[in-house]
Order: C-alpha cells, then sequence, then structure tokens
C-alpha cells in the first residue's frame, strides 16, 4: 500500500535527445502526484537535464554503465537507488540490465514496458504500442498504461537568470557582439556521421548569417565534435570568421541551456542539441536524413516554432550510423534552404 507521500523513482532514458522526450510523461507522474516526492535517476550523459526541470525533487547520477562485469559500480548504484526509499520505480530505458539494477535496489513496484525479457523482474510489465509512435508519445504511452493521464506533449527546462548571465558572460568572452542576434548551429550528431549536415553546408550559412543578417553564430556539441566545428570554422569567409564562436567541448547540459535560451535560433541534426533546443523553447531548424522524423522530431514548445527539412530519396529513412553510399539524403537538403527556413524563424521572433 503507497504512503500518504509516495515516493517514484523515475529512471531516465540514457541519450539526451530520449531524456528530453521523457519529460512530457515525467510531468504527467508529477501532475498526478502533486505532494509526492519524485526523484529521477539518470547516467551521468543526461543526469544533468533534470537540474533544470522544476518537476524533480532529487537528481541521482547512475555510474553503472550496464556492463555486466563492472559489478562495483552495479552494486553501489543499487545501494543509492534503494536509500531514496523509493515505493515505486518507473524504468523509461527499455533495457533488461536496468530492471536488473532496480531489482537489485529491492524497490518493490518496478513498472515499465515488458521489452527485452525482462518482464520477470517487473511488479507492472506493459505491453509496447504495436505501431510506431514519436518517442515522447512511447513514452506517455507507457505512463498513461501504469495510470497517469497525459498532458500537453511539449517537453519544457527552466533557464535560470542565474545560467543566462554565465552564458552570455561565457558568450561575450569568446567574443560575441551582443549587439548581433545569436545563432546555435549544432553540427555533430552521436549516433554516427550519416546523420551529420554536410560540414561545408553548414559554413556556408554561417557566413551568410553574418555577413547578411549582422548576426553572430556559435558552434556547440560535445568533445567529439571538435573537429567538426573547426572544419566548419576552416572553411567559413574570411570576412566573417570573426562572428563565428567555437563552444564544442565547453558546455555542459545546463551551460548549453544557457547559451540556447540566449538565441534567437538554432540548426540542428537530429541530435541531443536538437531536442534541449526545442525544451528551451529555442526557433529550431532542424535536418533529418537516416533518421525517422515522424519518430524523433523536436517538440517545440508553444507559439514556438520547428522546421524540420528532409530531403526524400528511396533509401531513406535507414536509419544506419554510417552512410554505404553518397549521403545523399543530407546532400539534398541545400544551404539556401537551410537559410531560408532559418530567415523565415528569425523574422517571425524578431
Amino acid at each position: 500500500m503507497m504512503s500518504s507521500r509516495p515516493t517514484f523513482l523515475v529512471v531516465s532514458p540514457n541519450w539526451l535527445g530520449d531524456a528530453v522526450m521523457a519529460l512530457p510523461a515525467i510531468a504527467d507522474i508529477r501532475r498526478r502526484f502533486p505532494d509526492g516526492r519524485l526523484v529521477i535517476a539518470g547516467r551521468r550523459a543526461v543526469a544533468d537535464l533534470f537540474h533544470l526541470v522544476p518537476a524533480a525533487d532529487e537528481v541521482l547520477t547512475l555510474e553503472w554503465s550496464g556492463r555486466w562485469w563492472h559489478r562495483q559500480a552495479m552494486a553501489a548504484d543499487a545501494t543509492r537507488l534503494h536509500e531514496t526509499g523509493a515505493d515505486t520505480a518507473i524504468l523509461l530505458p527499455n533495457s533488461f540490465a536496468t530492471a536488473w539494477l532496480i531489482r537489485r535496489a529491492e524497490i518493490p513496484g518496478r513498472w515499465g514496458y515488458a521489452s527485452d525479457m525482462r518482464a520477470p523482474l517487473l511488479s507492472r510489465a506493459v505491453a509496447r504500442p504495436g505501431r510506431s509512435l514519436h518517442q515522447g508519445a512511447y513514452y506517455q504511452h507507457l505512463t498513461r498504461a501504469l495510470g497517469f493521464e497525459s498532458g500537453p506533449l511539449e517537453p519544457e527546462v527552466h533557464i535560470s537568470a542565474t545560467l543566462s548571465a554565465a552564458a552570455r558572460q561565457q558568450l561575450v568572452e569568446h567574443g560575441w557582439d551582443e549587439a548581433r542576434l545569436l545563432v546555435v548551429f549544432a553540427p555533430g550528431a552521436a549516433y554516427g556521421t550519416a546523420k551529420r549536415w554536410l560540414l561545408p553546408y553548414v559554413a556556408r550559412v554561417a557566413t551568410d548569417i553574418v555577413l547578411h543578417r549582422h548576426g553572430a553564430c556559435v558552434m556547440v556539441g560535445g568533445r567529439g565534435d571538435t573537429a567538426a566545428a573547426k572544419e566548419v570554422l576552416s572553411r567559413v569567409d574570411a570576412g566573417a570568421r570573426a562572428h563565428v564562436i567555437d563552444l564544442t567541448g565547453r558546455t555542459s547540459i545546463e551551460a548549453l541551456g544557457g547559451v540556447l535560451a540566449l538565441a534567437a535560433a538554432c540548426v540542428a541534426n537530429d541530435s541531443g542539441a536538437m531536442h534541449l533546443a526545442a525544451a528551451v523553447g529555442t526557433p529550431i531548424v532542424a535536418l533529418f536524413g537516416p533518421t525517422r522524423e515522424h519518430e524523433t522530431s523536436p517538440l517545440a514548445r508553444a507559439n514556438r516554432r520547428a522546421e524540420v527539412l528532409t530531403h526524400p530519396v528511396w533509401c531513406r529513412p535507414c536509419m544506419l550510423r554510417e552512410c554505404p553510399i553518397d549521403h545523399r539524403c543530407m546532400k539534398g537538403i541545400a544551404p539556401d534552404r537551410v537559410y531560408t527556413a532559418l530567415t523565415s524563424l528569425l523574422s517571425s521572433t524578431a
């Protein structure tokens, strides 16, 4: 029997984009138990996202990678999860490893999708939907089956004045002229190079924003995206280069949220940065090649625009990490088309 102030533990998805798309479902849980305690646990790569989510009473960073031979990390995480005193854990990842960890933590209520042969480890196992859904709707399908009424499919994060001020200072220190409107570019994608729009195209649009829209551009991403950003910078016209800033590998999730909150618009591949921009409320041009836009398109905030651009070719969406042919799905999204979509966003928010 549930206590008068139940403690719910939500285990986050492991990728930033998926974690953002799970926010509507997490908001549904919070709304159903406004006086309950909500603990969100996630791996280090995503946990800081939930410091931007007012619904979370506590954020727990998990260290276990899911690999069985890392037993010490698994045991430590299980102990910390047990110490939350959670009555019920809602498992958003589909993996057997997640269910095993929560079982080891001795949390009595273990709710999640009956996937990856883990149903015997769950106290409530929900059948996965029989049709393709947007990933955000997929998480809400689970929570709705568990008794949580679905609210808007709209992720929301809160960027504090402190975070915005810190982001502004970082940008100014790296050369941002605040008189120029700021456009964020996220040229990377963790899934693989097939999801990346061509870097010369990024440089072309960044150059045009600086020269023709009195803009400034900032490249964002993780450490793995630094080479891509350097290539973009090397291709930007010399007359525009002073107003293109490289912050790849220099921002945490929270700091990236602060940068996005200052931006007039964002251009991104199907990536975690794309989804975070949508949750912040930044107007976005999203570029989709090998992945299914009907499943992972950005979930825009109310009264904010998200333009999804694709190039129809016979081989997309292939869902491959690397293109085995000529990357035609991304080559076919011309820079002029992206620039037109971007200037439309800038004009509507001016």
